[in-house]
């Protein structure tokens, strides 16, 4: 097994894998099949693989239409794509009616690199959080993307999964992992500081962690895998520990994790919380180490948050 795969390989290879056990699964893309990964799904199941072309919009209507019949439609495209040019019919054809349909959205956030701020998508998880009965979920490597698939599989619901295209590392063993939707993981425990990172953020923490160390801070760090229902009670309980929090996101501090965390804790143990992520800009073309240190996504950037939080308990 390679060291890192993105997630977006990790998603076709998932659907592939698990379209044997469940046979009810289908796949439909817009187009970009060869991206997105889905093209090994339909290489081995032609016939449960639909192009709905360059039309995302219909992509959804069509997998609403199937989740009717029983069958489990995964509807794929670059998160761009799917949740924004497609947000009315997910709201309105998906969500209002909460069909059983599955978003696999790839090629997420600013790791996107050369394909530059139209394909960028930095506000998804926002999009998808306000809609009722949504679950969003965001992995952070190629095991857990695996996992997520086949929760996503087994939810009653309508799930957006979020999906990058830069290789991760692997964080966990497959022996001991466990999954479950709405339930986050402490990677690290730590007493001083809480560090809550989702998707590629994730090992981003765990460096940052290590940084702190050399100042004599101890990090906790959290993988927040499900953004939505977030796990209030295990951020409550490491919130309560530590007496403050950071978030990291490869997305907009507005509306994603960071706002997630902020309305979870401050309804019911207020701490000072830092947002790491995109400070409500636009991306722009360039290679993904450049973009993500440009735009903060670093562990010295996790780092410094942490001791400005840390200064901030009374």
């Amino acid at each position: 097994m390679a060291d890192k795969i993105a997630t977006r390989q990790a998603y076709g290879d998932a659907l592939t894998a698990l379209g044997e056990k469940y046979e009810n699964v289908v796949v439909l893309d817009a187009d970009l099949a060869e991206a997105t990964k889905t093209g090994v799904f339909k290489k081995k199941f032609p016939e449960r693989h639909f192009d709905c072309g360059i039309a995302e919009g219909n992509m959804i209507a069509v997998a609403a239409g199937i989740a009717t019949t029983g069958k489990i439609p995964f509807a794929s495209s670059f998160a761009m794509f799917a949740a924004g040019r497609a947000y009315e019919q997910i709201r309105n054809a998906v969500g209002y009616p909460h069909l059983n349909v599955k978003i696999g959205a790839t090629h997420a956030g600013i790791s996107v690199g050369e394909d530059g701020a139209t394909h960028q998508c930095n506000e998804d998880i926002a999009l998808m959080r306000t809609i009722p009965g949504m679950t969003v979920i965001c992995p952070a490597d190629g095991l857990e993307t695996y996992a997520a698939v086949e929760a996503a599989i087994n939810h009653q619901g309508p799930v957006y999964l979020r999906f990058g295209r830069a290789a991760v590392p692997y964080l966990y063993d497959e022996k001991t992992y466990k999954f479950e939707i709405g339930k986050g993981i402490v990677l690290s425990e730590g007493k001083d500081v809480t560090i809550v990172a989702t998707g590629l953020m994730v090992h981003i923490a765990l460096e940052a962690k290590e940084l702190l160390k050399a100042d004599g801070i101890d990090a906790e760090v959290i993988n927040i895998h499900t953004i939505k229902p977030i796990d209030t009670e295990l951020l409550v309980k490491s919130a309560s520990k530590t007496g403050a929090v950071v978030t990291a996101e490869e997305h907009n501090v507005i509306g994603g994790l960071g706002g997630a965390v902020c309305e979870a804790l401050s309804e019911k143990l207020p701490v000072p919380v830092l947002r790491v992520g995109v400070e409500d800009k636009f991306g722009k073309s360039g290679k993904v180490p450049v973009l993500l240190e440009e735009y903060g996504l670093t562990a010295q950037n996790i780092a410094a948050k942490a001791k400005a939080a840390v200064a901030l308990k009374k």
